[in-house]
């Protein structure tokens, strides 16, 4: 059995989108959790509410953060975080596997913030996300 250079290609090119995908999700999670989202605590009814809001919360700023933003969800907590911040925000992985980048779009063109305005823009994107979460559940 032989295989087609077409398909090994096809098949690591797969790979590769999976293992791109992968690294962008280990490094939102170390993002999110240096900006201190994770404090899930089960305790009573409202504790387990909050708790599940804090998962949803999670999933919408990963599809935000590694996925774009197709969902209405993601689209709303963008558009909040935009206008909180007063100027449109792009998240972005480079390809070396670094960090997420998080850049401003300013009237001199788009620029990249620093590590203290990145750690408050993330905790910023967090409260907006777990608000609208928190909204939309019954």
């Amino acid at each position: 059995m032989s295989a087609q250079p077409v398909n090994v290609r096809l098949m690591l090119r797969t790979y590769g989108k999976q293992l791109t995908s992968a690294k962008r999700l280990a490094r939102f999670k170390r993002a999110l959790a240096l900006s201190g989202a994770q404090d899930l605590v089960s305790i009573s009814r409202e504790a387990r509410r909050r708790e599940l809001v804090e998962r949803i919360a999670q999933e919408v700023i990963e599809n935000l953060l590694v996925n774009g933003h197709d969902n209405p969800v993601v689209t709303k907590v963008l558009e909040a975080l935009e206008e909180d911040l007063g100027e449109r925000v792009l998240f972005d992985y480079p390809l070396d596997g670094g960090e997420v980048q998080i850049l401003c779009q300013t009237p001199d063109g788009p620029r990249e913030v620093d590590s203290e305005e990145k750690t408050r823009i993330m905790r910023r994107l967090w409260e907006i996300t777990m608000t609208k979460v928190d909204e939309t559940m019954l």
